[in-house]
């Protein structure tokens, strides 16, 4: 349990679909834990849930406030269970001003996966390799940022901002700082690793954080220990900034080509 990411995301079960847990300073975001950390516990509570079936397909997140930092308790359930797939309902409390508070709501599907057809449709981009670009450093950022190790192909952050539009797409070469091998939690938190979108798209930092997460799971269990320490390619974009709202989608491919998981979220912006 050295690793930073293995400490997060050490929930103790308390019985009665109770975990306890403890944010942890290395994933701090601005406002609360980094959006994926939280992302990641919440998967990490299925997964260790002693009722749990299958592996993770799908999971959504909705952040209603930052957890303070400190204790909080994860309560995860499962609503259904049928022959090969489980639904959950989840839910974090954290006392506030000494009354319990619910901070962030889930959900999440399981299932045993069975080998069948398959086919991708959204093939890797045509990128230089991450050995031909070098790492980003993110002296002075928010600290979960130093947790990972970028290498940026396309939407740096404007430096300057000074107000240019430009298109949204951000492309990077990305994994563990400390080269952790990427499990289904890990994959999880990775898939919010880009800042706002906005603050490319406008060259304008403004307030912005993520208000609801989806994440799919193409990839399983023993697909992801093939992939080892190697780096993953992540790619985000937005559609359309609107009435303090925009949307985003993301996708994470293997170095061999192979998509391991797409997401999409909705972040809330202000002028």
């Amino acid at each position: 349990m050295s690793h930073s990411f293995d400490q997060a995301l050490q929930l103790a079960w308390q019985g009665e679909d109770l975990f306890t847990g403890l944010t942890h300073p290395a994933w701090a975001n601005m406002v609360g834990p980094y959006g994926g950390i939280s992302a990641a516990c919440a998967l990490q509570a299925v997964i260790q849930h002693p009722l749990s079936l299958g592996e993770p397909v799908a999971l959504t997140i909705n952040y209603a406030a930052g957890l303070a930092d400190g204790p909080y308790q994860l309560k995860a359930r499962p609503a259904r269970t049928n022959r090969s797939t489980q639904h959950w309902v989840l839910e974090w409390l954290q006392n506030i001003d000494g009354q319990a508070q619910v901070m962030m709501t889930a959900t999440a599907l399981t299932a045993v996966r069975r080998g069948t057809w398959r086919a991708q449709d959204l093939p890797l981009p045509e990128v230089p390799p991450p050995e031909a670009v070098p790492p980003v450093l993110m002296v002075g950022q928010v600290d979960w940022v130093n947790r990972y190790e970028m290498r940026v192909l396309r939407g740096h952050l404007p430096e300057p901002m000074d107000g240019r539009e430009q298109d949204s797409l951000m492309q990077m070469w990305l994994r563990d700082a400390e080269h952790r091998p990427v499990d289904l939690p890990a994959l999880a938190a990775m898939t919010d690793v880009f800042y706002p979108r906005v603050w490319l798209r406008r060259a304008h930092r403004v307030p912005a954080g993520t208000v609801s997460l989806t994440i799919y799971f193409h990839a399983g269990g023993q697909e992801l220990a093939e992939q080892g320490q190697e780096p993953l390619l992540a790619q985000a974009r937005s559609h359309d900034f609107r009435h303090g709202f925009f949307d985003q989608t993301s996708q994470l491919w293997s170095r061999r080509g192979l998509l391991l998981a797409t997401a999409h979220q909705i972040v809330y912006y202000k002028e």
